[in-house]
């Protein structure tokens, strides 16, 4: 990584509204037009074709929110922190929230390597009988193995679930937690875990709460 770097800021943002809709790579264009009105001083590569020193954690599926999204930036000057927030936040499009903002060593290994688990909610739009749901809960956890077809290829999803609970919302809706393994060429769906649960992922709302790295696992 260039040397000539002032700063590299991690940004935890959420991601919700009508951002649900765009994509990973739309979001990451939208993150940089924001900046850029917000005047932060980003850095950008070489050559022709230029694009910001940003390095996102992980892609989220289209339709789902997220209240714990992050961003590495790159700087060519240096920002504290708290001023550099309250800057991107007067100009950041609707539906980003960036909640916090910290300083990262510039020789910390890029963020998309460092991702190792992540939680999402799925809050169920249909009716579910608890203690039948909890039981096919308990049975894919007692599961040795859940074989799955993703693009035309079969995989194992149990080794990459640590955890599903079933819990109830302060007004009685039905919510499964999932603690899923997220790394490089290793990360569960949520969507496949309900897939596999024997529930419609398109009659739930599903959110990311937590993204773990690797030296907070």
């Amino acid at each position: 990584m260039n040397a000539n770097y002032a700063q590299r800021l991690r940004l935890t943002f959420r991601k919700e509204g009508a951002t649900r809709y765009i994509g990973h790579l739309d979001l990451a264009r939208t993150l940089e037009r924001s900046l850029n009105r917000a005047q932060i001083p980003m850095a950008y590569t070489q050559g022709f074709n230029k694009r910001p020193r940003m390095q996102l954690a992980a892609a989220l599926p289209v339709g789902y929110v997220s209240e714990c999204e992050m961003a590495d930036i790159y700087l060519t000057e240096r920002m504290e922190p708290k001023a550099a927030r309250e800057q991107m936040m007067r100009r950041m499009a609707p539906g980003i929230e960036i909640w916090r903002v910290e300083e990262v060593d510039l020789q910390a290994p890029a963020l998309q390597t460092l991702t190792a688990v992540t939680t999402f909610t799925a809050l169920l739009l249909d009716p579910a009988e608890p203690a039948a749901l909890q039981q096919r809960i308990d049975d894919l956890l007692a599961a040795e193995t859940l074989i799955r077809q993703r693009r035309d290829k079969t995989y194992d999803l149990r080794p990459l679930i640590e955890d599903v609970t079933l819990t109830a919302t302060e007004d009685g809706s039905t919510q499964i937690v999932m603690r899923l393994i997220m790394m490089p060429a290793k990360t569960g769906r949520p969507d496949e875990v309900l897939t596999a649960l024997d529930l419609d992922p398109m009659a739930a709302r599903i959110t990311r709460t937590e993204i773990m790295l690797a030296d907070e696992a």
